[in-house]
């Protein structure tokens, strides 16, 4: 199915991406980017901004859009980054976007993070949180020992056993919107300032439906 994708907020509002929905890739909904940029507010003007997974680019797109100082993107399909190197060009940012055709789980063994605050939004396919959960634990265990201290880390999933499993050791900010769940850590803070308060894997309730 053909749909298009609008940039929200920012200095690129209004622009559009168009994109195939399969069940390999599923766009961040429009409402859960609002939340999820409404949530890192003032943490992503001047900041790097990582899109993992990045599929369409919405994401980094965004981050771009409302101030980011830099947006990677990170993704292995050949057409996807062909089409995220053309929205950098037709939107006049490729200054402030540099794509990696590489795969994400191969990608974390030899990144090599800013030594400054970034902030890093993960969204894989989610059946990779049920098929490839060990290599998931990998990934989120590698990016929690490398970024900065003051570093934003999101994961975009769906509630269940595997999920939650990504979770332990820290405490995260869960905000549930219909089947999306934004788990969200800040690294040596106990938790991202925002108006609404964490809340437990134990007691999820859907913000926006």
């Amino acid at each position: 199915m053909r749909v298009q994708l609008r940039i929200v907020a920012g200095s690129l509002r209004g622009r559009k991406l168009n994109c195939d929905v399969h069940e390999d890739l599923r766009p961040t909904p429009q409402k859960v980017r609002e939340a999820l940029f409404s949530i890192l507010g003032h943490a992503v003007p001047a900041r790097a901004f990582f899109d993992v997974f990045a599929g369409t680019g919405a994401i980094g797109l965004e981050a771009i859009s409302r101030g980011a100082s830099e947006a990677v993107f990170v993704e292995r399909d050949p057409r996807l980054a062909d089409a995220i190197e053309r929205y950098l060009r037709d939107f006049r940012v490729a200054d402030r976007g540099r794509l990696l055709r590489a795969d994400v789980y191969r990608w974390i063994d030899r990144w090599r993070p800013p030594k400054v605050a970034i902030n890093v939004f993960v969204s894989p396919p989610f059946e990779d949180y049920e098929n490839r959960l060990e290599a998931m634990q990998s990934l989120v265990t590698g990016l929690e020992n490398k970024i900065a201290d003051g570093s934003v880390l999101v994961l975009q999933g769906e509630p269940g056993p595997s999920f939650d499993k990504l979770l332990e050791g820290h405490e995260w900010d869960l905000r549930k919107y219909g089947r999306n769940l934004l788990a969200i850590w800040v690294k040596g803070e106990d938790a991202l300032q925002s108006e609404a308060p964490p809340i437990s894997t134990d007691e999820i309730k859907d913000e926006e439906e």
